[in-house]
């Protein structure tokens, strides 16, 4: 068991520093400025393939020659061919790219939401820089005059929540909301990791971009009624992180679950746990919602939980099985992906299948 331990732990140690961005392909984008009625599901083509991205040390080495860029990012483009949707009487949300933060794309790959009430606007995850943060200020005064007075951040990946910045330069007065966990990270380095990363990434199209770190905790079935829209916390103790949390909008019954929950997309596990997402899914199904928004792909109902709760389970129940039989992660890999026929298609799963077997042999051994 000793070596078994060994082979693991290393082979683990390996998954973890290769998986620090989950290889995704490209959502087809819609052509216009859309209202939707609210269904069960929306919705996407078959996602393309991207090149693979350099490693973030490689490109960090370039950065010197990307200072120049920040005065001529067009910021009026970064959501072009992506509507905004809405999803419930009050939500609204655009649904991102599923591929990696690109010079292409200039990091927007999320999906950032925002709820009008009768006198104010509620942000969630606003992306990841000051230029994608523009850009949705920009489509929600298409929609309302309404100041932003509220914003929340699901988890701690600069993705969803460096777009603050924009926020808090339009809207000063602004309040801030996050995970307390998010916060001490953020504040102990992990938001100026989340800024490097995505300027080197993007080639520069985030320049400028400052961290504009939560300082409001939100906790675990905590409310906050802003004018006659009431926000509800929900979080497991650790999930896709131990920063996570996931948002009821209590009256339009929509549920934003952060990287909790993704469909049609695969994420990084390294910052997670396999028996932790099982649960905040778990949890998730028991809510009175009609409308999910996962962090990455689209929106839908219920069946968006089960989906991807059916993809976590497979994963982790088959590896312990067959870490019984005494195979090895890379042994096992063949039989699982027979399992998993349902999610061949979606994106990034060739690139994080192995790497999700090996972490969730990790994890077992870890209970044994």
């Amino acid at each position: 068991m000793t070596s078994r331990i060994t082979r693991i732990t290393f082979m683990a140690s390996s998954l973890i520093i290769a998986s620090f961005l989950t290889a995704c392909g490209d959502k087809k984008p819609t052509s216009t400025t859309d209202t939707i009625t609210p269904t069960p599901s929306v919705e996407i083509s078959t996602p393309k393939t991207t090149a693979e991205t350099k490693a973030i040390t490689e490109a960090v080495t370039e950065e010197s020659t990307t200072h120049t860029v920040a005065n001529t990012i067009d910021t009026s483009d970064i959501f072009s061919g992506y509507a905004t949707q809405k999803i419930a009487d009050h939500t609204y949300v655009i649904h991102g790219p599923t591929e990696i933060p690109n010079p292409k794309n200039k990091g927007f790959m999320n999906n950032p939401g925002f709820i009008i009430t009768d006198k104010s606007v509620i942000v969630i995850d606003p992306g990841s820089s000051r230029q994608i943060g523009q850009a949705l200020l920009a489509r929600i005064k298409e929609v309302t005059s309404n100041p932003i007075t509220h914003v929340f951040a699901t988890h701690v990946h600069g993705d969803h929540w460096l777009g603050n910045h924009a926020i808090k330069n339009a809207y000063p007065k602004a309040a801030f909301y996050a995970h307390p966990n998010m916060i001490e990270k953020a504040n102990n380095g992990e938001a100026d990791m989340w800024i490097k990363n995505m300027h080197a990434l993007t080639e520069g199209a985030t320049e400028g971009t400052k961290a504009i770190i939560p300082n409001q905790e939100s906790t675990h079935e905590s409310s906050k009624t802003v004018d006659n829209m009431t926000i509800k916390t929900h979080f497991i103790e650790k999930a896709h992180s131990n920063t996570d949390i996931m948002l009821e909008i209590v009256e339009d019954k929509v549920l934003f679950t952060g990287d909790n929950i993704t469909y049609t997309r695969l994420p990084r596990m390294r910052d997670g746990t396999f028996k932790g997402n099982i649960a905040a899914a778990d949890y998730a199904l028991t809510l009175n919602i009609k409308h999910v928004v996962p962090g990455h792909g689209p929106s839908g109902g219920k069946e968006i939980l089960q989906s991807y709760r059916n993809y976590l389970s497979t994963v982790y129940e088959n590896t312990k099985i067959l870490m019984e039989e005494d195979l090895e992660p890379f042994e096992m890999k063949a039989q699982i992906v027979k399992k998993l026929a349902n999610y061949k298609d979606w994106s990034g799963f060739e690139e994080q299948i192995g790497k999700h077997i090996g972490l969730a042999a990790l994890e077992i051994e870890a209970d044994f």
